[in-house]
């Protein structure tokens, strides 16, 4: 924009330089704070990481945890630990039973991940989709977003058959082995996938090469037929394909379908591929401009 224009509109030379300037440091804040070298930056305040992190140490199959066992999960010292936790059982984030001496989550923490489940708004719109084909295959399908090396389930439907798999929403699902991971994977620019390519091998150096492996035939897959597959790769019991679904800001999510991998042969599974991509295209042609 020229100086005359500028002046036409009424906006000031120096409040537009003020804007851009505004604008170049969000995005140099919000690529230092995704980087590695976040946690030795002057603004990452390690207290309330700290915190976070004893959130994140609760598993779905814990029955309470001591304060011992959550500072041998989260390599926190003792006594820094129970500053911690007493922190959080008085913002009612823990619970703490008293005749234990055992920790659990409060159902408060909830209030964190609801904003962002009422925000997005695929999730209704999707849903009876989703029943329709989980129903059409004797199968299961869910909706995940990532969370670091892991896809969050945040919407599912399944046949009445597949009652007893846990496919709770919030349950976390491998980003490297399940089919909903790698159609995140697939969905990703060059940059992107080659970075958190890096971090699934930093995380597990043992079983990389497997895991590239897989991950390099989800592409082929992706490239000729529309969606990924696991057949078996994350558990041997559980075999899915799986469908990317960009939204209107940038945001990747994953569909996947699957079911118990001894009731579905290579031909079944080309099927559920199959109605995968035609629910995503359909969801996409008739909702598209509703995504939010």
């Amino acid at each position: 924009m020229s100086y005359c224009c500028v002046k036409r509109e009424g906006i000031s030379p120096s409040k537009l330089n003020y804007d851009k300037g505004e604008m170049v440091g969000i995005r140099k804040n919000t690529d230092l704070a995704a980087s590695a070298a976040a946690p030795q930056d002057r603004q990452f305040i390690k207290s309330l990481a700290r915190g976070f992190k004893v959130l994140s140490a609760f598993r779905a199959e814990d029955r309470g945890v001591t304060n011992a066992e959550l500072a041998r999960r989260t390599g926190l010292p003792k006594p820094t630990l129970s500053r911690l936790t007493f922190t959080l059982l008085s913002l009612n984030y823990l619970h703490l039973d008293e005749d234990t001496g055992r920790y659990f989550l409060h159902p408060h923490v909830l209030t964190l991940g609801y904003p962002v489940l009422h925000g997005l708004s695929v999730r209704e719109l999707a849903r009876p989709l989703m029943q329709e084909l989980a129903d059409s295959v004797r199968g299961a399908v869910v909706l995940g977003m990532r969370d670091g090396l892991s896809m969050i389930i945040i919407e599912r439907a399944r046949h009445r058959t597949m009652a007893t798999w846990p496919l709770d929403i919030g349950v976390a699902r491998d980003i490297a082995t399940t089919a909903i991971g790698r159609a995140y994977i697939v969905a990703l620019g060059e940059k992107e996938r080659r970075e958190l390519l890096e971090e699934v091998r930093a995380d597990d150096e043992m079983r990389w090469r497997e895991i590239e492996r897989g991950i390099g035939d989800a592409l082929k897959s992706y490239s000729d037929n529309g969606y990924t597959l696991s057949a078996g790769d994350w558990v041997p019991e559980y075999s899915a394909v799986g469908v990317p679904l960009k939204l209107r800001d940038g945001t990747i999510l994953s569909f996947n379908c699957g079911g118990y991998a001894n009731r579905l042969n290579p031909d079944q599974l080309k099927q559920m591929g199959e109605k995968l991509v035609l629910m995503t295209r359909q969801l996409e042609q008739v909702h598209g401009d509703s995504f939010t």
